[in-house]
Parts: C-alpha cells; structure tokens; sequence
C-alpha cells in the first residue's frame, strides 16, 4: 500500500477501481493544517487528466502494469493499430484519447511498449527518443536577434516541431517523446 507521500511522478496507483499514473505531485502544508499533497493524475484507461488533492492517511493500492513488446502498424480515421512483436498476428488498436501527446511521435513499424491492466490492452508507451525525418520545413531567416531562433517542421510521422533554424527538409532529427522537444539532428 501506497500513502499520500509516496505519491511521486510516474507512481501507478488504482482509484475507484481504475489505474492512474501520476503525472506531478508537489507538497503543501500550511500553518496549523494537515499537509496536503497536490497532483496531476492520468487516467490510463481513458486518457482524461485532472488535478486531484490527497490528504494525509489516504492510502492506495499500486497499480499492476503489465508491459508488452509491439510495434506501431498504421493509423485509419483516429484508431492506431499495433501488434505484438514476436507474434504479428495478435492485433490490438487503441484510440487517439488512449494515446495521447504521444500519438504525434509513432510512424510505422516503431517499436513501443503495450501497457496491460487485468489482462486488457490500456495504453502504449512510446521510447523516450525517437529519430523522425523532416518531411516540410520553411526556409530560416535569420534576422537581429539574441539568441538563436526556431522554426516549426513537420514530421514524417505527421507531428510538429520547433527546431533551430539549421535543421533542413530531409534531415533526421531526434525528439524528446514526453516534452515534444527537439534534442539533436542525427548524422
């Protein structure tokens, strides 16, 4: 069992009898007060956050998650559908809700991680960096600025990104898959 000061980001833990992964958690005690712990929770089943406050004596069961080997297949109107890696043939899909931020990052034949929960397929999780190859990207002007600028490119999975102004059509960047963020360009 998990108390309220376990609660950390990343912890699973089963509310109302469903799995939900904490997503920040910060302290709080005022004076004279029981301290209270305020989170941002995902629900892993549904893909809805929203902030919830815990208070102290509050306990939790942690949630089990299975993770399976898969790999992305292809995308037909908001539905991803994936397969398990050693066996091509068990086919699972998982809506864009399910997915989230994510989705934007998978291109075909990526490998992820299923998450499982009672024997059903409720999630994916994606690597945390995955190289994807700049399909569209304005020309960069640079003009009389401080710091260096940024440009939005398109990606080849069909995501966004803001990039520095080197990065060109045709190259293939590395991108931080839970911030968005543009880490480097691979040679």
């Amino acid at each position: 069992m998990l108390t309220h000061t376990d609660l950390k980001k990343g912890i699973r833990i089963i509310l109302d009898g469903q799995p939900f992964e904490v997503m920040e958690a910060n302290s709080l005690k005022k004076a004279q007060r029981r301290p209270v712990v305020q989170t941002r929770i995902k629900n892993l089943i549904s893909g809805n956050v929203f902030d919830r406050n815990f208070q102290q004596g509050e306990v939790f069961e942690e949630a089990e998650i299975i993770k399976l080997k898969a790999k992305f297949l292809y995308l037909h109107r908001d539905h991803y559908f994936f397969c398990e890696e050693s066996n091509p043939s068990k086919r699972f899909e998982l809506s864009l809700e399910q997915i989230g931020t994510q989705a934007k990052f998978l291109k075909p034949n990526q490998p992820i991680e299923a998450l499982i929960f009672d024997e059903k397929i409720i999630g994916v999780v994606l690597p945390i960096k995955v190289n994807l190859k700049v399909t569209e990207a304005p020309p960069g002007v640079q003009g009389d600025r401080a710091q260096g600028g940024t440009k939005t490119v398109v990606l080849e999975s069909g995501g966004t990104a803001d990039v520095p102004l080197f990065v060109e059509e045709g190259d293939v960047i590395e991108i931080n898959t839970d911030t968005g963020e543009y880490t480097k360009r691979v040679e």
